[in-house]
């Protein structure tokens, strides 16, 4: 990282047994500590920390990054992970979220759970005895965020007072990515069609932790106006997992919000390139751009391990 770092060190804060369903039940200086702890843990990968420790993971929507990197940091961190999808559990032929979240707790020190509703990721929360993470649902995207801003850190060296732009469609990604961007003082632009908005509780919590991180939001249909002077640029897939049946409506509606070389020209000089992965080229954004020197979008998936281990590490102990 850069030498004007504004990173805490790592105090150890009591994170034990925490849940991470959302950004908006963390402190600022909490993030920062997890932030903190990743970048030790991304120059220090291999410990033997939660040796002992097992992680369960439920996996109602499918998964790259989000299975291989908890696992591989349990793995790195001394622990186990175990898969679940709906197929090998009793939670896909009727058994009770409450009833689950139980069992689990049982045999387990901590469970992530990617899935559909939000209100299945709280429940469980409510009914474990052990730390439930958020590894995504409809709603939020808690895990990817920090990686984001892990990234954004990494690239700019600093967080408050940048531009970051978030361009498509207001979903998870876009909800976690205005949440923690503004909790930590960046401004905020996101640019999308008419009827794509995030969820209104979403703006009105960003607008209210910009008023106390002295950062602003603006949310705008037009992305040449989000992307002027953009440090950042970030875009997610027009149609979502569970939105395969609209893909061809919003190829249309959607088509003006590519990131394309034309509109990043709006942007600052040493402007970057963000997506959370997967991809469409030549959909959400060019291949030009994705695959060229303004895109770190490797570097962000990568750090899904790095921040996802300080997590584990925090809250299981």
């Amino acid at each position: 990282m850069k030498s004007n770092a504004v990173l805490s060190p790592f105090k150890t804060l009591p994170l034990k047994g925490r849940d991470v369903l959302t950004w908006l039940d963390y402190t600022t200086e909490e993030v920062h500590e997890l932030l903190s702890l990743a970048e030790q843990l991304k120059k220090d990968p291999v410990s033997k920390s939660l040796e002992g420790k097992t992680l369960g993971m439920i996996f109602e929507k499918s998964s790259t990054r989000t299975r291989v990197s908890f696992e591989a940091g349990m793995l790195q961190l001394g622990g186990h992970a175990i898969y679940m999808n709906s197929r090998d559990i009793q939670l896909g032929r009727g058994e009770s979220i409450a009833d689950t979240a139980k069992v689990l707790s049982s045999y387990v020190d901590a469970i992530m759970i990617r899935t559909f509703e939000h209100e299945k990721v709280a429940a469980l929360a409510e009914h474990a005895s052990v730390p439930v993470i958020n590894g995504l649902c409809d709603t939020y995207h808690p895990c990817q965020a920090l990686a984001d801003v892990l990234t954004i850190y990494e690239l700019k060296g600093q967080l408050a007072g940048l531009k970051v732009v978030y361009i498509g469609d207001g979903n998870n990604v876009a909800h976690s990515f205005m949440i923690l961007c503004a909790k930590l003082g960046m401004d905020v632009a996101v640019a999308c069609p008419e009827g794509y908005e995030p969820a209104q509780e979403v703006i009105d919590a960003t607008v209210e932790l910009t008023g106390h991180s002295g950062g602003s939001f603006t949310l705008t249909h037009d992305p040449v106006e989000a992307a002027a002077g953009a440090d950042i640029v970030y875009t997610d897939v027009w149609a979502s997992m569970g939105q395969e049946e609209e893909t061809a409506e919003r190829l249309q509606i959607f088509e003006p919000y590519q990131v394309n070389d034309e509109l990043l020209a709006h942007s600052s000089s040493d402007v970057k390139f963000l997506h959370c992965l997967p991809a469409h080229r030549g959909e959400e954004v060019t291949g030009e751009v994705i695959d060229g020197v303004k895109s770190a979008v490797f570097q962000q998936a990568e750090n899904r391990l790095h921040v996802q281990k300080a997590i584990l590490l925090s809250v299981i102990g």
